[in-house]
């Protein structure tokens, strides 16, 4: 759910008018401009509405997770697992025979074998496991003409193994596939991985100015999307190769605005490249 979505729930659900929302904080046309998320607030604007609707900005859902099973108590394990990056406990509890017993329809074997691989590549040193469940992944697409959000997460992925494993060919021929009219998808959230991993990978495998290029796009999308999600990423991305470089400007600018969304979103952002 988008920002300003996610503050209009909160308001009905409380039964307060946009009117007593926003007394004294802002206009009503602009807080309705943000339920309709047509308007990104500030940091300031955003607070003083939270603060009114008596909300946590830790209580935003920043991206959905995917269901492996029926049962909410399964999914739910795995979201809080994943969350939390605990990629040990994750992968003993999806190897466990009760979760396995648990998964059943074609969506959500393909959840299964990418929360799987995921954390196999947090965890292994060997990352033929990994490879594997990633490619059972991408196979196990419900509708295989159809590149799903879960299907390009899972392409990007198995991007990110094989350049680990340097493999350049497979790498870009994978993050291709991921990126192929990614623009013309229906927009989620989770699609802002995507274009922070095909990043993240120029990075790896280039390093180079270019690579300036696909991380602003990644911002493109995601501002023109009204959304915040992977931002604080994108800005520690761009202060890590402005380090690489020696520009002391640009590693500045990018880290304070890196830091001023962790705090805001408290977005778990990758230190280690």
């Amino acid at each position: 759910m988008q920002l300003g979505s996610t503050l209009k729930k909160i308001r009905k659900q409380q039964g307060l008018s946009q009117k007593e929302v926003c007394e004294d904080i802002c206009a009503q046309s602009m807080l309705s401009a943000i339920e309709h998320d047509r308007y990104v607030p500030n940091a300031e604007l955003l607070i003083k509405l939270c603060r009114r609707l008596s909300i946590s900005l830790d209580g935003f859902s920043l991206a959905a997770n995917f269901d492996i099973s029926a049962s909410q108590q399964f999914n739910q394990t795995v979201e809080t697992l994943c969350n939390g990056h605990e990629y040990q406990k994750l992968k003993a509890f999806l190897l466990a025979p009760a979760t396995v017993e648990q998964v059943e329809t074609a969506a959500q074997t393909q959840a299964y074998y990418y929360y799987l691989g995921v954390a196999q590549f947090q965890t292994d040193s060997n990352l033929d496991e990994a490879q594997a469940n990633l490619r059972l992944a991408i196979q196990s697409a419900p509708e295989m003409n159809h590149l799903s959000t879960l299907t390009r997460l899972g392409l990007i992925s198995l991007a990110v193994v094989k350049c680990t494993n340097q493999q350049p060919a497979a790498t870009v021929k994978l993050v291709h596939q991921a990126m192929q009219d990614i623009e013309l998808a229906s927009y989620e959230e989770n699609l802002n991985i995507i274009f922070y991993l095909a990043a993240f990978i120029a990075y790896k495998t280039d390093g180079s100015t270019s690579t300036f290029t696909d991380v602003n796009r990644a911002i493109d999308f995601i501002t023109a999307h009204n959304s915040h999600y992977m931002l604080a990423n994108c800005y520690r991305l761009i202060a890590q190769i402005a380090m690489d470089q020696g520009d002391d400007d640009r590693q500045l600018e990018a880290t304070q605005r890196q830091k001023f969304l962790t705090d805001l979103f408290h977005e778990h952002v990758q230190e280690h490249f």
